[in-house]
């Protein structure tokens, strides 16, 4: 498991270090994913019961999934798939404006103010 987070990871930086504003951003959805499969792997593939606690039981079993690494994931899940839908509307409003999304030609958007946009 560890080495399919390396890859994802490795793959993430490589895709982050790209021109292209699409594969950036592909990067930082692959680098959440990657993340969250390290949070799952450093909490213990351990727990065969659902972490709910028994009926007059005052603590969860011994052979109950840790829930706090979970909840983390699905946190994260969340936070960034809203994320990614923010940032593909604001590649997509960019290449609406502009007609590429290469990343070293947005620092130059001054002529926007000239042409009328």
């Amino acid at each position: 498991m560890s080495i399919a987070i390396g890859i994802c990871y490795a793959s993430a930086v490589y895709l982050l270090l790209q021109r292209r504003l699409l594969q950036v951003l592909l990067g930082i959805a692959l680098l959440g994913h990657a993340t969250n499969l390290l949070i799952l792997v450093a909490s213990g593939l351990r727990g065969t019961e659902v972490p709910i606690i028994a009926e007059g039981a005052a603590t969860l079993s011994a052979h109950a999934a840790d829930p706090l690494p979970q909840a983390f994931i699905l946190t994260a899940i969340v936070i960034g798939f809203a994320l990614l839908g923010f940032a593909l509307a604001l590649a997509y409003r960019c290449m609406r404006v502009l007609g590429h999304d290469d990343i070293d030609e947005l620092n130059n958007t001054d002529r926007l103010d000239e042409v009328g946009h």
